[in-house]
């Protein structure tokens, strides 16, 4: 794992210990926590044209989504360099560039046509 990866894990389970809130970080609230700062994300957009968003606050709530993603990754041991990158691996796969260059189309809507 990347070292500014391990020291900001350090600083973010440094930050819930002082706090005593490791008790509360069970991976079904992280993912909760997650989803919910997720959508104060997407509030940010809502109803406005993307670039009418205030980037200040898009900021803020893309910051706490990535980092209760590292939180719910660190719960279970997962590095998430390898993590994502596994997931790239699979996604190559089901987005072959000859099949999914300039299409917003769904993997399994490729051969639909």
């Amino acid at each position: 794992m990347d070292n500014s990866i391990r020291e900001l894990l350090q600083q973010l389970r440094r930050f819930r210990d002082e706090r005593d809130w490791a008790q509360f970080h069970n991976p079904k609230d992280l993912a909760l926590a997650l989803s919910i700062e997720a959508a104060e994300l997407n509030e940010q957009f809502l109803w406005k044209k993307p670039e009418e968003a205030d980037q200040a606050k898009v900021r803020e709530e893309l910051a706490d989504v990535l980092l209760y993603a590292f939180q719910l990754a660190d719960k279970y041991n997962w590095d998430v360099i390898k993590l994502m990158q596994e997931k790239m691996k699979r996604n190559g796969e089901k987005y072959p560039v000859a099949k999914a260059r300039g299409t917003a189309k769904k993997h399994d809507e490729f051969d639909a046509e």
